[in-house]
């Protein structure tokens, strides 16, 4: 048996305390601790410039999740959330890394710093470059670096040894231009950060309804009837959602959550810009709390279309809206046939809700159409994730809950800009559509053959079939599975080049050459051509609007995404490059024409865009029309999936902290979850602790074998907690090594960092 226990997060405990689990979100305390993250990161002035134009119509887009701003009115001093005032401290801080930095510290030296004490040190500021062999990163001047990325590219047998990776982060117009410069240079290996995330719901939403992104608008989840939240912790991930939820209740919402955890954001909530708020009247926000198994949403949303279809057979034309049903769906019988084969008490089984909780939140979604599903990634990375999403569209689909005002399917997508990417075209597998349109407006023919996405780029790297990775944004080896494997293909690299603001691990664990370009952070003014220039990035809800930087950024050797793009795309494709990229650099405005040349739904992109607040996108699920293959929206017929436990194996979920965002560590706190300075814990239930044979707070080493590989996760303090019997969690990126690289969800390819099944043991590692 092969191991990969080689360890990319040292480790170093930080000093473990223990508090009860917070019963209330936001409030005072969340005032308190965005103020603290600022002004630890910057001066009172450059903090308050910041957050009174953070999300403000003539602002800048927050760079953290991607829930929407309201259409109408918005605060004018704080139209942000906790975390998002945690990402803007750790985007617009003074810190900066100097040559001076790196000539001091090692490549090595850096390597033993934990995820949270690299991404500390501050914003890149000039060029880097890592020779063959070398310990230290060293100066490198724009040209040059440009120059090395064109020798390799231009080196390479075909194009399709190279891979182009985006993260969520980049803007529409950045997107774009790098998805013309991969694709004129010959590939379309364009692995994006959608791959590890939603690109389940993706997936499942193109096939159900005909696109894949949701239906519902901010003001549908205000006047929805029932709101179902699945896999989500809101509270944490996309704090501002409970204010939507907060006026959802105010106006009659029922609200269903769907969680192995009890998470305080989908308890209670204090909105601290409210007098009630302020002096502590919190607003319940969940009516009917289902704890769920680990990746039992599948039998829990069969179990609930099971008693409302034993309703409607006593009743007919009650409970299913039979007119939408048969004007505008497919499937219908198929799946009922499929739904009288099931049985409550073996569905109740596996989802461990009991009958007569299944039957109050079926009472409650008996009589309502105003009904949104919303959901993140404790429904997509499962390996029957897409099925698992398609049975939430069922749901709505018998009750005639999309198209209409309140209702319809809401995933939450996790970055700001991520759904924005793959609308401009960053995607693997693009359509015919797109393709024809590329070569339509420049003149050159795109490569058609499909690409890499995120794990077939970790393959072909780990092979030796891709020899140069250029990563726009994010921080790769830390969002990816099965970290030592992944670590080991970026290291069969010829050049791995990183465009970033902050120092990360992807840049400490590197190809045989490696570059960092520093770019513009969305909070930094960006000025091209003695003109300010503005960007633009969709929400969740398909709004596309402007982002404008207000600060000054902390080195004048800092280029924005767009002209990086554009500069390095000239060294690489030359004089004969069919694609005006000097012309792109002289003002954004040209690159939105050429959006709105190539793109659908952008038709005076540039006028509507400067319209406060934006505009939307088309969306045919939104309005009734369904782009599917037969025309209507399609019902789905899957088998029940279940995960299958050895003696002495548990199932574990992947999670954030509350002092996190993807792979940035904004702190050691877990406030919510009563855990303290310290991030290498797992969370189990009492039993499991007494039947394993283990104590609370003993120090254990997690294990994961499939493949007929062992992979290593040591040093982790258990904690006591109220999760499912079986079932733990863990904080990520600490234990991404466990996660198998082909253990992914069927037909999207995502990692199933939510169903890892793994061993715990004994560790000689003490406290």
């Amino acid at each position: 048996m092969s191991t990969t226990g080689l360890q990319f997060t040292p480790v170093k405990f930080t000093g473990l305390r223990l508090t009860k689990p917070a019963t209330v979100a936001a409030g005072i305390p969340a005032v308190v601790s965005s103020m603290k993250h600022m002004l630890e990161a910057m001066n009172a002035f450059r903090a308050m410039k910041a957050l009174l134009e953070l999300n403000q119509k003539d602002g800048f887009d927050c760079p953290g999740c991607a829930w929407p701003d309201p259409d109408d009115e918005r605060s004018p001093i704080a139209e942000y959330c906790e975390n998002g005032a945690k990402a803007i401290a750790e985007e617009a801080t003074t810190r900066k890394l100097d040559a001076a930095f790196f000539a001091t510290n090692s490549i090595d030296s850096l390597g033993q710093l934990s995820d949270y004490d690299i991404g500390k040190k501050g914003r890149i500021a000039q060029p880097m470059y890592l020779a063959p062999g070398a310990e230290h990163y060293t100066p490198i001047s724009w040209d040059n670096a440009y120059r090395k990325i064109a020798e390799h590219l231009q080196q390479l047998d075909t194009p399709d040894e190279a891979v182009f990776y985006t993260s969520g982060r980049t803007s529409n117009e950045a997107a774009f231009l790098y998805q013309l410069m991969v694709r004129e240079y010959g590939t379309n290996n364009l692995p994006d950060c959608s791959n590890m995330c939603h690109e389940s719901s993706g997936v499942a939403l193109s096939e159900a309804v005909g696109i894949g992104k949701g239906s519902v608008t901010l003001e549908d989840v205000h006047q929805a009837e029932v709101i179902i939240i699945l896999g989500q912790n809101p509270g944490t991930n996309h704090p501002r959602m409970l204010t939507a939820l907060q006026k959802a209740k105010a106006n009659g919402a029922v609200i269903i959550a769907v969680n192995p955890l009890k998470e305080t954001g989908l308890l209670n909530f204090l909105n601290p810009q409210t007098i009630k708020g302020i002096l502590q009247v919190k607003t319940p926000l969940t009516d009917i709390f289902l704890q769920i198994k680990i990746n039992g949403d599948m039998a829990l949303l069969k179990a609930l279309a099971l008693l409302l279809l034993e309703e409607e057979d006593k009743h007919p034309g009650t409970v299913f809206d039979q007119s939408f049903i048969n004007s505008s769906t497919s499937g219908y019988n198929e799946y009922l046939a499929h739904l009288r084969q099931q049985n409550l008490p073996v569905l109740a089984a596996a989802c461990g809700i009991s009958e007569a909780l299944l039957q109050e939140a079926a009472a409650a979604l008996m009589h309502k159409q105003k009904i949104v599903a919303c959901w993140a990634m404790g429904l997509t990375q499962h390996k029957n994730s897409v099925d698992t999403i398609r049975e939430v569209v069922n749901l709505l689909l018998l009750k005639g809950s999309i198209g209409k005002p309140g209702a319809g399917t809401c995933p939450v997508r996790g970055h700001s800009n991520v759904q924005g990417d793959r609308t401009m075209g960053i995607y693997e597998k693009p359509g015919d559509a797109l393709l024809q349109k590329l070569e339509a407006v420049y003149g050159f023919k795109p490569p058609y053959k499909h690409g890499h996405d995120v794990v077939h780029a970790i393959h072909a790297m780990h092979r030796g079939d891709a020899k140069v990775f250029i990563a726009m944004g994010g921080n790769f080896l830390s969002a990816t599975p099965d970290t030592a494997y992944t670590a080991k293909a970026l290291r069969n690299c010829r050049l791995t080049v990183h465009v970033s603001t902050k120092l990360n691990r992807s840049h400490l664990v590197h190809g045989r050459e490696a570059i960092i370009l520093p770019c513009l952070g969305r909070s930094d003014k960006d000025i091209q051509q003695q003109q300010a220039q503005f960007v633009t990035c969709e929400n969740s809800m398909g709004v596309v609007q402007m982002s404008k930087g207000n600060l000054r950024p902390i080195s004048a050797d800092l280029k924005s995404e767009p002209a990086i793009v554009c500069e390095m795309a000239r060294a690489i494709l030359g004089a004969q490059s069919k694609v005006p990229w000097e012309q792109y650099t002289q003002h954004y405005d040209h690159i939105r024409d050429a959006i709105e040349k190539v793109i659908p739904g952008f038709n005076d992109y540039n006028k509507r865009v400067r319209h406060p607040g934006g505009f939307y996108l088309p969306n045919g699920s939104r309005t009734g029309q369904f782009n599917t293959n037969t025309g209507k929206a399609n019902f789905n017929v899957a088998p029940l999936a279940s995960t299958q436990l050895a003696q002495g194996e548990y199932l574990m979920m992947t999670i954030r902290s509350h002092d996190q965002f993807n792979t940035t560590i904004y702190g050691l706190d877990d406030r919510y979850r009563g855990v303290h300075h310290e991030r290498r814990v797992i969370f189990m239930n009492p039993e499991d602790i007494a039947r394993g044979g283990f104590t609370a707070g003993q120090v254990v080493d997690l294990y994961n074998y499939h493949g007929q590989t062992e992979r290593i996760a040591p040093g982790f303090i258990i904690v006591a907690y109220d999760i499912p019997v079986g079932c733990t969690a863990t904080y990520f990126p600490e234990t991404n090594v466990l996660v198998p690289v082909n253990t992914v969800a069927d037909k999207s390819n995502t990692p199933a960092s939510k169903s890892v099944i793994i061993q715990i043991k004994s560790s000689i590692i003490k406290r």
